[in-house]
């Protein structure tokens, strides 16, 4: 791929680090959000970090918060007394 705002599959299943294949049928199946460019698929790079799990939306944010502050709650003592040396 030529323009800078996409990857290839192969490039994706590389930093992935499963097969082509695997990548190309995530995209068909519509877990993995690609557009066609001719016959190939590109993958934006703004969606690489969603792709890997490293991008967050608010909802998935604050049900993360939620829990954290369960467990701080419930378990907080024996946290405390874990994180000592």
């Amino acid at each position: 791929m030529k323009n800078n705002q996409y990857i290839s599959i192969p490039e994706l299943a590389n930093i992935l680090g499963i097969s082509r294949i695997a990548v190309y049928k995530k995209v068909k199946k519509g877990q993995i959000k690609a557009v066609k460019i001719g016959r190939n698929f590109a993958i934006p790079k703004s969606y690489v970090a969603h792709i890997m799990g490293k991008a967050l939306d608010e909802g998935h944010k604050r049900k993360i918060d939620k829990i954290i502050k369960k467990t701080v709650k419930e378990y907080g003592e024996t946290l405390r007394l874990l994180g000592r040396p």
